[in-house]
């Protein structure tokens, strides 16, 4: 069976095509099972509420990138570690959390085709719940004197706040650059699954060389993966993404794309598609038109571009490591991000 799986992971990247994540994850199929286990049992709370509630996480279980990547990092350094599921399990405590805590600033009802937390707990529960995973995760931490994993999520934390913080305050100015775009992506997106990588390498390996390369990738990998994910905001199939299309510029999230565009147009039209954004009423209505002048002016392209870019620069930082089915899994999940439909 593992035979079936390398080969598999062979030919697909030999293929370089659409790849299916299961292949990805070939590699490390039962450490996936055991993280997912020792997840559960972390996850019970004796609070029969909070119990509930959090059985009802685990129902919202996206494809678990982030365990992954910590499974993954370790085992390209070398093997995994019980300090390797730990901070699977941290991670994705913490990505838990903020998601619960994103669906109640956004008023979001739905979450991965299932009701969010906060449409069926109201928002009181949803943001304590949210707090609860949060400290759970610390904890989790302390009492096992996983110190650095402690330090790395941490940073993690504040980076995230100060990404979404910096991302309110530039929407609604509407003067947000390229420059201000990345740097809001790299924290919100890019500092958890750069954290992910670089736990998993420190779990396996005491190379500051080996862990700071893994650093790298995450971060490359989360800054291609959130430009796609805003792309598909323009050219996804809403039956696939599960949300519906130019949803963010009715939210109006200005992503790089538009960004892009506006930068190539003249003061006339930047106020013409500016005075669209400032009303909610005219960006729910004429969301459409604001999807053709990006296409019209390169945006798609553009975006598209830079984030081939940030795909190559994660390759390269991982380039280093001998050949494995976990670094290819690691070269297959970058294809994976830069040709997803959702």
């Amino acid at each position: 069976m593992e035979a079936a799986n390398t080969q598999g992971i062979d030919e697909a990247y030999k293929k370089r095509g659409v790849v299916d994540i299961n292949l990805v994850t070939s590699s490390v199929k039962e450490e996936l099972k055991q993280f997912q286990e020792r997840y559960k049992t972390v996850l019970h709370s004796s609070n029969s509420l909070v119990d509930k509630v959090s059985r009802y996480v685990l129902r919202q279980q996206g494809k678990q990138i982030r365990p992954l990547l910590v499974i993954l990092a370790a085992k390209t350094c070398g093997a995994v570690h019980d300090k390797t599921y730990r901070g699977a399990i941290m991670v994705e405590l913490l990505h838990s959390a903020t998601l619960i805590h994103d669906d109640v600033v956004d008023g979001a009802e739905m979450r991965r085709g299932i009701a969010s937390i906060n449409a069926l707990w109201k928002n009181k529960i949803s943001v304590l719940i949210g707090d609860y995973l949060l400290s759970k995760g610390l904890l989790y931490s302390l009492e096992n004197q996983d110190y650095r994993s402690l330090h790395l999520v941490s940073d993690a934390v504040r980076r995230m706040s100060e990404g979404e913080i910096l991302q309110i305050q530039k929407t609604r100015s509407l003067d947000i650059t390229e420059e201000d775009y990345l740097s809001v992506i790299a924290d919100k997106t890019g500092s958890l699954i750069s954290t992910s990588c670089a736990i998993g390498a420190a779990s396996s390996t005491d190379s500051e060389e080996d862990i700071a390369c893994f650093k790298n990738y995450g971060e490359y990998l989360g800054l291609a993966f959130q430009i796609r994910d805003d792309l598909l905001d323009y050219t996804g199939d809403s039956k696939k993404t599960g949300k519906q299309l130019g949803i963010d510029i009715k939210d109006r999230k200005i992503t790089l794309p538009l960004i892009y565009a506006l930068r190539q147009s003249d003061k006339a039209e930047q106020n013409r598609i500016k005075t669209i954004l400032k009303s909610s009423r005219k960006r729910s209505v004429r969301s459409g038109e604001v999807i053709e002048f990006v296409t019209r002016k390169g945006g798609l392209d553009y975006a598209a571009t830079v984030a081939e870019g940030f795909a190559d620069k994660a390759l390269e930082s991982i380039a280093r490591f001998p050949e494995s089915d976990a670094r290819r899994s690691l070269q297959l999940l970058v294809d994976f991000v830069m040709k997803r439909q959702h």
